[in-house]
């Protein structure tokens, strides 16, 4: 005989097609509701993950991967930092550094007939930019090489150009605020003086990340000096190195190592409410889409439930033969595992398959409907990307085995607490 008994029993009661069929359609719905509940948790989550890339991968293309700055000097003016070009240098020798770029951002406002918008006005060196970023590939029109000292040329990110309604050739006004030291009779010592420079556009890049498009304004760094009268000094060096995800840490190594008690910052801070969002969103839907699946295994529960009952007198027989309780439990334990088990692992199946071929089968559905779930002329991402991660499939996958476990617990144990004696009275 086939041994462990339990097991042998169990899975004859999976394969019975006897008198419950309502039973029997109860239990292979919810190994179909598990399936699917499975298979889209994988698919959503593995979506989600490529457009974290995507949005990623052009975020990082336009911001810089860490920052050494000068102390900041609060409302005493702009802070500077003296002497970069030596700075640079022996930044730039240490281990994983692919670049180094001096910078100077201001807060400002971008202006032309009556349209007025806020953006940060960075000052950059052109021959020295494209060492930490991608904007010189990311020029739409123009070039970055025509930034040049005392031309009072100035480059904007598409968003903010279709704002300000101005194409190339066209001028536009630049409103920075500072702070300046007064005498008496200003409240604090403390006065706000805007400074106003006419600025030429003659560039116009796009990096398909919003925040950048549309509030991003690059000049020479030697304008933005001049504004913000530095005497030619950045603020600080932009730094991109080899391994993007080692840049927090490195950025922190590299400031002891040269000292002078300067500032740092990274992408992961710089974009933290940004990574904090995606993750709540795909919490929010792991848990939603989990909530199902637990519908589904507990299904199985009731299922089970209703399962005992009518096994009822089957049970008796077995316990008067000598079968435990324990032995009982096992029998019901293997029913409701089967069932949950099977259905989990056709989810794995079917998400993993989706999850690995979502950019070729949205083009098919795209096109049997005629529509566009990324339409190229709103979004700068024209396909669904997907990523599948094995540590959260593994998760997935996990907790909705041991969903499954737990919703056969309590009708094994009501199946093991029959009597055989009441269970047979009235047969």
């Amino acid at each position: 005989m086939f041994h462990p008994l339990p097991l042998y029993i169990g899975l004859r009661y999976v394969r019975s097609r006897g008198k419950g069929f309502f039973v029997s359609f109860i239990s292979w719905t919810s190994m179909v509701g598990i399936c699917l509940g499975v298979a889209a948790l994988i698919t959503i989550i593995s979506i989600m993950n490529g457009l974290e890339r995507e949005y990623s991968t052009r975020l990082l293309s336009a911001t810089t991967h860490a920052k050494l700055s000068a102390p900041s000097q609060g409302a005493e003016g702009q802070a500077s930092l003296h002497n970069w070009q030596a700075l640079a240098e022996r930044v730039r020798r240490e281990e994983g550094v692919a670049g180094v770029a001096p910078y100077l951002d201001l807060q400002g406002m971008l202006g032309r007939g009556q349209e007025l918008r806020p953006a940060i006005i960075r000052g950059i060196d052109p021959e020295l930019e494209g060492q930490v970023s991608g904007v010189a590939s990311r020029m739409t029109q123009g070039a970055l090489s025509d930034l040049k000292a005392g031309t009072q040329n100035i480059v904007l990110g598409t968003n903010l150009a279709w704002a300000l309604e101005v194409q190339l050739g066209d001028e536009i006004t630049l409103l920075v605020p500072t702070l300046t030291a007064q005498g008496e009779g200003v409240v604090g010592g403390i006065d706000l003086v805007p400074r106003i420079r006419n600025f030429t556009v003659s560039g116009i890049f796009e990096f398909g990340a919003l925040e950048q498009d549309s509030g991003l304004a690059l000049v020479n760094l030697e304008d933005a000096a001049a504004i913000a009268d530095t005497k030619g000094d950045p603020a600080g060096l932009r730094l991109k190195f080899t391994d993007v995800f080692a840049a927090p840490a490195r950025i922190r190594e590299i400031a002891a190592v040269v000292g002078g008690n300067l500032d740092t910052n990274d992408w992961s801070r710089e974009n933290a409410s940004y990574y904090r969002a995606i993750a709540i969103e795909k919490t929010m839907m792991a848990v939603i889409l989990m909530l199902a699946v637990a519908v589904a295994a507990f299904n199985i529960a009731a299922a089970l439930v209703m399962v005992v009952n009518e096994k009822r007198t089957d049970i008796a027989i077995l316990r008067t033969i000598g079968i435990t309780p324990r032995a009982i439990v096992g029998v019901f334990l293997t029913q409701g595992m089967v069932i949950g088990w099977v259905g989990a692992l056709l989810g794995l199946t079917l998400g993993l398959a989706i999850a690995f071929n979502v950019e070729s089968i949205v083009p098919i559905i795209e096109r049997v409907f005629g529509v566009h779930i990324f339409d190229p002329t709103v979004y700068y991402i024209s396909e669904v990307p997907s990523e599948v991660r094995w540590p959260q499939v593994a998760t997935i996958t996990s907790i909705t085995l041991i969903l499954t476990v737990l919703a056969t617990i309590y009708p094994s144990m009501r199946g093991a607490a029959t009597e055989p004696a009441e269970a047979l009275r009235y047969e």
